[in-house]
């Protein structure tokens, strides 16, 4: 397994214990209690991310990325989604090109 996805793996397991715990005492928990929140916060970081990427920071990428990814992890927990439903889409999509993958998804 990959370090990436042993850290995936570890915080995953953490975002999820956090679900039992008070939203006042966890930016976590506050976080799964509030899917728009989530949501938002996502795209925040979707955008400090790209603005880092597009000005060649590549210290304040990765940190945004850091950002980024425990965010999509908390949406997803929040959604029911787990890294295996992403995996099976990613598996299935094995093999096509970029651009015949998005031309078949419904309009």
């Amino acid at each position: 397994m990959s370090r990436f996805a042993e850290v995936l793996t570890r915080l995953t397991g953490v975002i999820n214990s956090r679900s039992q715990d008070d939203a006042s005492g966890s930016y976590t928990a506050k976080l799964l209690t509030n899917p728009v929140l989530a949501a938002k916060k996502l795209g925040e970081e979707a955008i400090e991310a790209v603005i880092a990427a597009t000005q060649g920071d590549s210290p304040a990428l990765v940190a945004e990325s850091a950002d980024l990814i425990y965010h999509w992890l908390v949406v997803l927990s929040a959604a029911g989604v787990s890294l295996d439903d992403v995996a099976a889409e990613l598996e299935a999509r094995e093999g096509l090109s970029g651009l015949d993958e998005k031309a078949s998804r419904p309009k």
